[in-house]
């Protein structure tokens, strides 16, 4: 099994008559490889983005499909993700997405972990010592500590300079493959930072409409549906009668 892609996928008809019918603001990017390109620019330059391509995935994780992306060398990364889009604490850590012939370099993990099920250690040599005068002191503010940056990758290296990752191939989501490829083609660096399209307490999102409701009650900044891109600076404002955090139990 790769992926676990066995959910429904949306064509291009649905996404466009969705976004006519709703008169969204959005271009549309046919070629695969500049799309990817678009995506991996908007990375690049700290955005977030939030792709929704091809099947579903079945299972707890996102794996492509229906994720929200960040860019993991970016210290400021985890604690945007979390308090502008998650809506959850700022300290919860976030999963890497790596081209799985690169995973070696970052990671001490000698097999592939397709469903991002398994926690590697980041390579020493890309590690930061952590300062854990704060801590040792007694200090009831952990914040200082969970902050520090704790690798060349510090969007996606949890306190103890582990982190749980996503191998991905061209075969399991050539989609998603194309933008960590154009990613690492600009920054040099093969991952980004992989979290579920959700927000907190809710489940991931399935349509284009999903997807777009949650775009545009978040801080994101691009959403991609199909081969449609949408930029939040170029969208109206989301007009809602009732508080829609009040709609699904916070976990």
């Amino acid at each position: 099994m790769r992926g676990a892609y066995l959910g429904p996928a949306y064509g291009p008809d649905e996404v466009r008559a969705l976004l006519d019918r709703k008169q969204i603001p959005y271009t549309v990017e046919a070629d695969a490889d500049a799309r990817a390109r678009s995506v991996a620019g908007a990375l690049q330059a700290n955005q977030v983005v939030g792709p929704l391509s091809g099947r579903m995935e079945f299972g707890p994780r996102s794996l492509g499909g229906r994720s929200i992306l960040g860019n993991p060398t970016d210290a400021a990364c985890q604690t945007r993700m979390n308090l502008q889009i998650k809506y959850r604490e700022s300290f919860r850590p976030f999963a890497p997405s790596v081209l799985a012939d690169d995973a070696g370099s970052y990671f001490d993990l000698d097999r592939e972990s397709p469903h991002m099920m398994l926690v590697a250690r980041v390579r020493r040599e890309r590690q930061r010592p952590m300062d854990w005068a704060a801590f040792a002191s007694g200090d009831d503010d952990l914040l200082a500590l969970v902050n520090q940056p704790r690798s060349d990758i510090p969007a996606v290296t949890d306190v103890d300079h582990s982190a749980r990752v996503q191998t991905v191939h061209a075969q399991d989501h050539p989609e998603f493959h194309r933008i960590l490829t154009a990613f690492k083609v600009l920054t040099i660096c093969a991952m980004i930072v992989n979290t579920s399209f959700s927000v907190c307490g809710e489940p991931i999102v399935c349509s284009p409409e999903d997807a777009w409701r949650c775009f545009m009650r978040t801080e994101m900044d691009m959403l991609v549906l199909g081969d449609c891109i949408l930029r939040k600076k170029d969208q109206p404002r989301l007009k809602e009668s009732t508080d829609w955090r009040s709609e699904y139990e916070l976990d």
